[in-house]
Formats: C-alpha cells, structure tokens, sequence
C-alpha cells in the first residue's frame, strides 16, 4: 500500500500542457484523442489557423505544440520560428504529410524538435511524443534517411569548419556530450546549474557551427568529426 505522502506525490503530478494546430478536423481530432489517452499530457487549445495559434499560445503556456505545416493562412514554419522565439523551451514537433528535404530543413532550422510524417501508427506517436519530452529529436524513418543522405552527399569542402568559428565551446561540447547520452534538456540543465533555455541557446550555437539543423544531425556530425 503506498504512503500518504508517495500518494501525494503521484497526484500533483501536473500533466504536460500541449498545443494542437492542425487544420485537418479529422487529423486533429486523431492527435486529440491520442494525447487524451495519456494521462501525463493534457490539450489546452487547438487551432486549425496559424495567426489564431501564435496570438494564444503566449497566454496558454504550453510544455508543447503540435504543428502541423499546411496550415490555411500562414506556414506552419511560421508559428514555429515565430513559438521559438517567444518560448525557446516550449518543444515543438511537426506532423505533416510534407516530407521534401527543403521543407524538412526549413521546419528544423525553425527551431522543430521533431518531424514526423502523417500516416504513422498511433502507438510510435505515442512513443515518439514520450521521447521528446525526454530530451529526444523523433524523425519518422524516411525524414531521417533524407537528412543522413543530405549530411553523406554533402562535399567535404561545405562540411569543413573554420578553426576559429567552428571550435565548440567547453560548455557546448558538455551539453552535447550529455545530449548524445540520452539527458532531456531539464536534466542537463540541472546537472550544469543553467536554464534550460540557456541549453537550447548553445545547441543553437551548436548547430550553427557544425552546420545542422536538429540534435539528430548534430550528433551524427559531431561524431563524423571525432568531437565525441
């Protein structure tokens, strides 16, 4: 029997805040019932129009938002960069059926924590949204087969990087370490004593420098490099 205490704990357990925009009733409707099955997430609003979105999610606070890229007024790019810049730790995962590598990049270099193509079975979403909260960048198999072929076909000459702006950081190179291991952002910024969006900011930095998009790609590069 647990304690009083132990039971406590388990029921001020506060679930995840999440942020639908989707225009697609059906699709949407499809990722509502999918979180609401899950008793650590909750759906706080939905939107089927981007403008509608970025104008309320200031005052939702969101732990995540679901986007999808077709949207009828403005891009789903749009509310990501826009979402990004107002709520750094806010993760952000894109379902879509788009899944042209330029799209891919864009959606990424917006600041998406994950890319997963509409289709997927629900219980790999299920699984990729767990992963995400844990720190992890979830890609369906044919969005990372396009950016490991975009990294492999890439000419060495654009891959190099310049001695004195490529070099990580000591603080980089820690973050990223623990970032290959596995830690979500809220542990690795609470091993490192920072904020947590002081972690995406130098994963920011990171990407910048070894020219990706994603923690996917960054650890694949920085691999490539012997960086760790």
């Amino acid at each position: 029997m647990a304690s009083s205490g132990t039971a406590n704990a388990l029921e001020s357990k506060t679930p995840l805040r999440v942020v639908i925009v989707e225009d697609d009733l059906a699709a949407r409707n499809m990722l509502v019932a999918t979180l609401q099955a899950d008793a650590d997430y909750a759906v706080v609003a939905e939107f089927a129009e981007g403008r509608a979105a970025v104008s309320a999610i200031p005052h939702l606070a969101p732990d995540m938002v679901l986007v999808d890229l077709g949207l009828p007024d403005i891009s789903g790019i749009d509310v990501i960069r826009q979402l990004k810049t107002t709520h750094p730790g806010c993760d952000v995962l894109v379902v879509t059926t788009f899944g042209d590598e330029r799209t891919i990049t864009s959606a990424l270099e917006a600041g998406a924590d994950g890319y997963l193509l509409k289709g997927s079975p629900l219980e790999e979403m299920r699984r990729d949204i767990h992963s995400l909260r844990a720190g992890g960048s979830p890609l369906s198999p044919m969005v990372a087969r396009q950016l490991l072929n975009r990294l492999q076909t890439k000419p060495a000459d654009d891959r190099a990087v310049d001695a004195d702006n490529g070099r990580l950081t000591r603080r980089e190179h820690e973050i990223l370490v623990m970032i290959t291991k596995g830690f979500s952002y809220a542990e690795t910024s609470q091993i490192c004593g920072i904020a947590a969006a002081t972690v995406h900011s130098h994963l920011k930095s990171i990407y910048r420098k070894l020219e990706v998009h994603s923690k996917t790609e960054a650890v694949y590069e920085a691999r490539r490099r012997s960086l760790i």
